[in-house]
């Protein structure tokens, strides 16, 4: 948690001597603009304090955007000031470029507009993934399943977000739709203050889903209460029959006493088609020993934004993407909606739709 504080801290710091000797204005002007800086910054301790419940939700989604877009800002103002530094070091900068020069002080600043803008762009543009699986189970008939996770609704995904994305999915005439957790950001209230259960009823499918880490952010239990209010069928180390599909959701590692998932699938109808649903893409040799036929997950964003998705990509098995084990497919989804400021910088927001067919009978 110190570390938490502290890196952000410096970079803080290390950002703001680089703007004061830069910005060739009179050093009131340029503590102006390092306070509102600053003060950007630590909007995002009001997001993370629950003090935005208390506030109009106009000004808390406001407050919400500031605080959580300031720290990626920062780490791009770092990895910037960085590089001219290294430049530098290595003769390749002028020290002009650095100190009271406005060609770089708009030059910088056009870049990050740039690349924000563009990331902001990229967020809104919802990548459809289609996965076309087979097995060797019965099937009455060929299924049509919209896989989802990471809608992180709340103060910066409201309402005509969501909107959207139930649109998405209709138009794929699913039979099924799976959400694997974090449904709910840091609050259940704006989704109760927008009456956001309302467009989860105009969903034309069954939607199962399991909990993820955000749901305990939220307060689990209020968070239970949403997803039986939004009609939402939630698995929590339980299994569900539809139809050839057995659906198997597990409570989010977040609770260190949910079962093994070796004990639910004891559960489990194993002559359907087994799919699990786990947040988190952790140990993902369990499903592939316990004859799982295809995992849900999500949680990673594949990191959200570059240069972070290096740092998934290095702690997980699979940070994003089809994987297979054995006779067990994953997919480990990037994410519909994101936590934080509305930025896909190398990465991308995306649902999943999986076409799943018996296998043809030979002649």
């Amino acid at each position: 948690m110190l570390l938490f504080l502290m890196l952000p801290l410096a970079g803080i710091a290390y950002v703001s001597w680089h703007v004061w000797v830069l910005l060739p204005v009179a050093g009131a002007w340029k503590t102006v603009v390092i306070t509102v800086g600053v003060a950007c910054f630590l909007m995002l301790f009001l997001d993370l304090s629950g003090t935005l419940e208390k506030l109009p939700l106009p000004l808390s989604r406001v407050l919400y955007e500031v605080g959580t877009s300031s720290i990626i800002i920062l780490m791009y103002l770092v990895m910037a000031f960085l590089l001219l530094d290294l430049g530098r070091l290595v003769h390749l900068v002028p020290r002009t470029w650095l100190y009271c020069n406005w060609v770089t002080a708009v030059a910088l600043a056009g870049l990050m507009f740039t690349v924000f803008l563009c990331g902001n762009i990229h967020y809104y543009n919802k990548v459809r993934v289609e996965l076309n699986v087979t097995t060797t189970k019965p099937l009455a008939k060929d299924y049509t399943i919209v896989m989802a996770s990471d809608l992180h609704l709340g103060y910066h995904n409201t309402r005509s977000d969501l909107a959207h994305w139930v649109d998405l999915i209709n138009a794929e005439h699913p039979d099924l739709i799976l959400v694997a957790g974090d449904i709910i950001d840091i609050s259940v209230h704006p989704l109760l203050e927008e009456h956001m259960a309302d467009e989860f009823h105009r969903l034309q499918a069954p939607v199962y889903a399991c909990l993820g880490n955000h749901e305990y952010y939220s307060q689990e239990p209020r968070a239970r209460a949403f997803y039986q209010s939004a009609g939402i069928h939630l698995l929590r180390d339980s299994c569900a029959v539809v139809d050839d599909l057995c659906i198997i959701g597990r409570d989010d590692r977040t609770n260190v006493h949910r079962s093994a998932l070796r004990k639910l699938m004891q559960q489990a109808d194993r002559t359907k088609y087994c799919i699990v649903l786990d947040h988190q893409p952790y140990h993902l040799e369990q499903a592939e020993q316990t004859g799982v036929d295809f995992q849900l997950s999500g949680h990673t964003h594949e990191g959200q934004v570059w240069p972070i998705s290096w740092i998934t990509h290095a702690l997980y098995e699979c940070s994003w993407g089809s994987h297979q084990r054995g006779n067990t497919s994953y997919y480990i989804s990037s994410g519909m909606g994101i936590w934080g400021g509305k930025f896909r910088i190398g990465t991308q927001s995306e649902y999943v739709v999986l076409k799943l067919k018996g296998q043809q009978p030979t002649d």
